[in-house]
């Protein structure tokens, strides 16, 4: 089992995901959706597209902008439609 945690609050936990470039993409059925909050930041890959990024919040701390998905990706990315990889602030253990 993949889990992405945060001060050992479970973000996401997965034994099915995607890796893209060194990240893990946790399905978004994986994903605990109370922790996060949207973000208005985007940015775009020139082969995945337009990525839209998300908050967490843990014991009323907030990360800004340290998850990010694809929610309509191009179609060479189109294995991570709406998958979540996070940043390195965000603990990833197998």
């Amino acid at each position: 089992m993949t889990r992405a945690s945060y001060n050992g609050h479970t973000l996401a936990e997965t034994d099915k995901y995607e890796v893209v470039e060194g990240n893990i993409y946790f399905p978004p059925e994986s994903i605990e959706r109370g922790a996060f909050t949207d973000s208005s930041l985007t940015s775009v890959c020139p082969w995945k597209g337009l990525a839209s990024y998300l908050n967490v919040v843990v014991d009323g701390e907030e990360l800004k902008d340290v998850a990010w998905y694809y929610p309509e990706p191009k179609d060479a990315a189109a294995n991570i439609k709406g998958y979540v990889a996070f940043y390195p602030q965000i603990t990833i253990e197998s």
